[in-house]
């Protein structure tokens, strides 16, 4: 197996704390996706961090089947929708397609709390905005456990997937190429050059042409060392100041539709493009202030992207 580090990090994200600790459950070899794929398809929509967006999984699902294209849910499908109507609907329509678990997933589905909200922050995210994670974690685990049934079917998902596009293959992931909780796909860290060495390590061993991740809320579409990386950042949140749409990554041999493109990158002759996903914000801003209201966490940590966007200028 591969000596490669779960995902190079400040030394602040060894620690044990709830919401900052990497569970050893969470880390894979690199060496994993050498293996036949479990999708091939001509188009493939990758979509993660919806996070209970039930607006946004509704335009997807549109967009998607418009184009009768395949689809794969990268984790983090589950955040505020801590309604149990919202929980229920958001799982069942999930569960059509292929998914991933993402830390979300993981961690209410299980009882033990001792890794938090699983997100395994880094050392520039607050404590203040840690705790408040932790603690829509476990709000939305006392939601999951009135559906055993569907709490058990998370349990099950698997971590990773790889498809095959064109020829191309493609590691589909929720953070990167050795933990599920990993940010070694960050938009900040791929133009890192003492990253460099780290990534070139991760496609070698993988064998992976391209990966497709989420998990760090902020898009990145990069060519780097060994391959590419296309990380949709948010489908169920906006992703650029000013915006309220969300993206998910489209994976072709055609090109994408200009008027859904925002930006993207070519690997082998296949397109990897960054997709609006264009939701009813404000059915989605009422739904989401019936669940948090002003003073919750998510409100607290949250709400001001939903309206405005993060400071990330839209390219």
């Amino acid at each position: 197996m591969s000596a490669l580090p779960a995902s190079p990090a400040p030394r602040r994200e060894l620690d044990s704390r709830p919401g900052r600790s990497c569970p050893l459950a969470y880390r894979y070899s690199p060496r994993v996706f050498r293996r036949e794929p479990e999708v091939r398809a001509e188009t493939i929509y990758v979509a993660g961090g919806l996070y209970g967006n039930v607006e946004a999984l509704l335009a997807l699902v549109d967009l998607v089947e418009r184009e009768h294209a395949a689809l794969v849910f990268n984790g983090d499908f589950h955040w505020f929708d801590v309604d149990p109507a919202d929980f229920e609907r958001i799982d069942a329509a999930v569960a059509r397609f292929p998914a991933l678990r993402g830390n979300v997933e993981t961690e209410i589905a299980h009882d033990d709390a001792q890794a938090g909200c699983g997100c395994a922050y880094p050392a520039d995210v607050s404590d203040a905005e840690v705790s408040r994670s932790n603690e829509i974690l476990e709000r939305l685990r006392a939601t999951a456990c009135e559906f055993p049934g569907r709490r058990a079917r998370l349990r099950e998902l698997p971590m990773h997937l790889v498809a095959e596009v064109g020829g191309a293959r493609f590691g589909i992931v929720h953070g990167d190429a050795a933990s599920l909780a990993g940010w070694g796909f960050a938009h900040d860290r791929l133009g890192s050059p003492s990253h460099q060495a780290w990534l070139e390590s991760a496609f070698r061993e993988s064998g992976m042409d391209a990966f497709a991740s989420t998990h760090t809320c902020l898009p990145a579409y990069r060519q780097v060392a060994g391959g590419v990386v296309a990380n949709n950042g948010a489908a169920g949140m906006p992703n650029f100041a000013g915006t309220r749409f969300g993206l998910a990554t489209r994976i072709s041999v055609r090109p994408c539709d200009p008027e859904t493109r925002v930006l993207g990158i070519a690997c082998k002759g296949v397109h990897l493009d960054a997709v609006r996903v264009d939701y009813d914000h404000e059915a989605w801003t009422a739904r989401f202030l019936r669940s948090w209201p002003a003073a919750s966490p998510a409100h607290a940590s949250y709400f001001r992207r939903i309206t405005e966007g993060p400071r990330l200028p839209l390219p």
